[in-house]
């Protein structure tokens, strides 16, 4: 009998609480993830970061899916207005620190009132308040690694303590998962466990429809094809090199949609580089919203660099966002990304960091509309396989068997 049973609750709904260090808005992977439990007769609740004023300190999703916030008072220290690279203050980096030390105390307790069966840890940030959650609750941990954050942009000055929690804790999950098969056989010999499950980043199966919605809300004049970037604005994504590829790409737009610490310079280059009339900017767009942006395009670009481990073992959401949307591409040739394009004929690869590389690939896309066209054939015969619902099983059948080995 699960723990449910034992609660009242009927036999047959399992209590699952998610943990993510975010405030659950726009983060698409752990949506699906909560999707496909709650389909499968779990009950989900999704313990995430406040953010007063803009997301209720509780909601039900229509999906059936429940959302906790906790920590309202940290949107003074961790959201800051304006973008830039000012560096926070001792006082500023103190205060954040100990309002999320409260936070994910404040989640670990609120779990634990839960009583769920099973604790699912999306990323290390949330690994030891899942581990502690679970140990206190006696329930069963899954650890989801969306990321390599040992070595990955941002995290450098804390990989002593990242890898001694995932060293410490990981081997404690009783099932692990994670989005590429490189990063599954790093997590397995870094830390000696089983193979992590592989979930690809992949979005939900749709029919694509053609749209006019990026040319429409920014009133592009000339009928030049659209060359998209979605995603995260930051570092190492090869960013600034395709501002510069801009320029020796012409009669052609290039759009950025999202948000993110390299957002002025970006905006700053394309300025010093007199291309402020094709290239522009749209701030991070609902998920809901965002596949009618994307198809909306005709080329979809992932110039990602090969700055870390973690960048070199991506696949990336927006590469499998621009085959759905049935867009030819011109990404980075790193392993994982190389298998997803090369298997299915979805673009062309380009030397990761190298500029003129990167301005040639997307010009032969835009000089060639029959190439564009082949392509995005072949992009929408790759849907059928390179989406969610092929692969969501998998994530059910590992909960069954995290249950059963733990009598629950």
């Amino acid at each position: 009998m699960t723990q449910a049973a034992k609660r009242g609750v009927p036999h047959n709904v399992v209590k699952v609480s998610m943990m993510v260090c975010n405030p659950f808005l726009n983060d698409a992977r752990v949506q699906k993830e909560a999707e496909t439990l709650v389909m499968a007769g779990y009950q989900v609740t999704v313990h995430a970061i406040a953010l007063p004023d803009v997301a209720p300190q509780f909601e039900i999703l229509d999906s059936g899916v429940r959302v906790q916030r906790h920590g309202a008072s940290d949107s003074k220290v961790t959201h800051r207005s304006g973008g830039g690279k000012a560096e926070r203050s001792r006082w500023e980096v103190f205060a954040l620190v100990a309002l999320r030390c409260r936070t994910m105390l404040s989640m670990a307790w609120s779990i634990f009132r839960e009583q769920p069966d099973v604790v699912h840890a999306h990323d290390v940030n949330m690994l030891p308040s899942a581990w502690l959650a679970a140990r206190i609750a006696r329930i069963p941990l899954i650890y989801d690694a969306h990321e390599i954050s040992t070595d990955r942009e941002g995290y450098r000055s804390f990989r002593g303590a990242v890898g001694w929690i995932e060293k410490k804790l990981a081997p404690r999950a009783a099932g692990a998962i994670t989005t590429t098969d490189a990063r599954a056989k790093f997590f397995a010999r870094a830390y000696g466990i089983p193979r992590p499950l592989v979930l690809q980043n992949r979005p939900r199966l749709m029919k694509s429809f053609g749209s006019n919605r990026i040319r429409e809300e920014l009133g592009l004049a000339q009928s030049w094809p659209i060359v998209l970037y979605q995603g995260g604005l930051q570092p190492g994504r090869g960013l600034s090199r395709l501002v510069e590829a801009a320029s020796s790409v012409p009669s052609t737009y290039f759009v950025f949609i999202g948000g993110g610490s390299q957002e002025r310079e970006l905006h700053e280059l394309t300025e010093r580089l007199g291309l402020a009339e094709r290239i522009h900017f749209i701030p991070t767009v609902a998920l809901s919203e965002l596949p009618s942006y994307t198809a909306s395009a005709d080329i979809g670009v992932q110039p990602i660099e090969n700055t870390c481990l973690n960048h070199f073992t991506t696949d990336s959401n927006k590469l499998f966002e621009y085959v759905i949307a049935g867009l030819p591409v011109v990404a980075s040739d790193m392993p994982e990304i190389h298998k997803v394009v090369r298997q299915h004929e979805l673009g062309l690869l380009v030397e990761p960091g190298n500029t003129k590389a990167l301005a040639e690939a997307i010009q032969v896309l835009v000089s060639n509309p029959e190439k564009r066209e082949l392509i995005a054939g072949n992009a929408r015969e790759a849907t059928k396989i390179l989406n969610w619902e092929n692969q969501e099983h998998l994530l059910v059948e590992l909960y069954e068997k995290v249950l059963n080995q733990s009598g629950k």
